[in-house]
């Protein structure tokens, strides 16, 4: 993978046959950031093979830990010699802020060796994404953090986590993960209230729990947990990715194609599939599959008071944000209008006007809000040179442009790389053309 990258997707191909959905990224940030809660080995498999995991699962061995790729998708990470001070190199410093997910591992190295540092994070650039609610989630349990101006890095520090009540302020998946983290080692119990309960998030608790973690309310916005003294090992499959899932419906209905998504594990999928419904979207559900067949035109509806269509994105179990860009594109070419209210992040909306040049009819009526009236398929969209700005509307443009007449050239698609497997190759064996320079 090149450090940028463009794809040259000549649009206009119809697409057929299956697809297997990559593990989930957002939830493997997670479970290997928790294998350095023990000594013992941690198997994980379903691991998707990406830029992001990929270099936390770097920044893990950076740190001491053994890590044993025995295939493209499944590794072993025993963390029993950790050089805790390896957290304030320069390396560690410049590796970790390239990768949100960093922030993952300040409560288990707290946890086992009493400090952590955290650089600055990076990650997608979709607007504000405080450190708050990990920061003081931490600090109520007995850590304590100083800010290094300087070098921009957080220290962590602390005698001994103790349990307490906490009620996080804001609905953070990697908050909560965080928090969940510095708890089941934490003498004591601790109470979490207005905890994420996102699949990923129940995972990663059912998790700690074979690891002998002792957490309640899984699946809930309340989780008790009392503190234990270790973790031991064990092995966890990641579940298939909700977004990659959500990206293929979209995709398939811009493109008019006939496709599979074979093992969704649809009873974790919310209502994704519903969302994508009131698009006009017609799906089948043979066993655990999505089949979405070919459709010339889809119509979006209408709430039953007859008013304009608008979905928005909400914690878990509403409609998650990373799939309102993809939302947003499979309108482009439905019949009708809706609203895209994109609420949590706001700048989140700002790879429309490519998708207007492109030819889409889109108001873009705030950095939160758009609305997209439909072209019924009336005309394409057509093909252009545009960049990826984040992960999903790099996705998102990519859909736009194999729906689009022409070719069209997108830059920057290590950003698509970040959260998606090999994409050119595993969309190009279902009829697709995506040449990767």
């Amino acid at each position: 993978m090149t450090d940028n990258g463009t794809f040259i997707v000549e649009g206009g191909h119809k697409l057929s046959g299956e697809i297997i959905p990559q593990g989930a990224k957002n939830e493997a940030l997670q479970i290997i950031s928790a294998t350095l809660l023990t000594s013992e080995p941690v198997l994980i498999e379903n691991l998707p093979d990406i830029l992001d995991i990929n270099k936390l699962l770097d920044l893990v061995e950076g740190l001491g830990a053994k890590v044993e790729r025995l295939t493209r998708e499944s590794v072993r990470v025993t963390a029993k010699d950790i050089n805790i001070d390896y957290v304030l190199s320069e390396d560690y410093v410049r590796d970790a802020q390239k990768i949100r997910g960093s922030v993952m591992l300040i409560a288990p190295l707290l946890n086992r060796y009493g400090r952590a540092s955290l650089p600055k994070p990076g990650g997608d650039k979709i607007g504000r994404r405080r450190l708050d609610t990990h920061l003081l989630g931490l600090q109520a349990l007995g850590a304590d953090f100083k800010y290094d101006a300087d070098r921009h890095i957080y220290t962590f520090s602390t005698d001994g986590l103790v349990g307490t009540y906490l009620h996080m302020e804001e609905i953070s998946v990697t908050g909560t993960a965080n928090v969940v983290m510095a708890a089941v080692l934490a003498k004591g119990e601790t109470t979490i209230y207005n905890a994420a309960c996102e699949p990923y998030l129940q995972q990663l608790c059912k998790m700690l729990v074979r690891m002998g973690a002792k957490i309640e309310g899984i699946g809930s916005n309340l989780l008790r947990i009392q503190g234990v003294d270790s973790l031991g090992g064990t092995e966890h499959r990641m579940l298939p990715d909700m977004i990659e899932i959500g990206s293929f419906i979209g995709m398939a209905a811009m493109t008019g194609s006939d496709i599979t998504i074979k093992d969704v594990r649809r009873d974790q999928l919310g209502i994704i599939p519903s969302t994508f419904q009131r698009l006009g979207i017609k799906m089948n559900f043979p066993g655990d599959d999505i089949h979405i067949p070919a459709q010339d035109h889809y119509e979006i509806g209408s709430f039953i008071e007859g008013g304009l269509m608008t979905l928005y994105d909400a914690p878990w179990p509403g409609f998650t944000p990373d799939l309102m860009s993809i939302a947003l594109v499979t309108a482009i070419q439905a019949r009708g209008s809706v609203l895209i209210h994109q609420k949590m992040f706001e700048s989140r909306l700002f790879f429309v006007d490519k998708l207007i040049d492109m030819g889409a009819q889109i108001i873009l009526c705030d950095p939160h809000r758009a609305t997209v009236i439909g072209l019924d398929k009336r005309a394409p969209l057509r093909g252009i040179k545009m960049s990826s700005p984040d992960i999903r509307a790099g996705v998102s443009l990519l859909i736009a442009a194999m729906s689009a007449e022409g070719t069209s050239r997108i830059d920057n698609i290590n950003q698509i790389d970040r959260g998606y497997q090999r994409i050119d190759e595993r969309l190009n064996a279902l009829g697709a053309s995506i040449i990767r320079e």
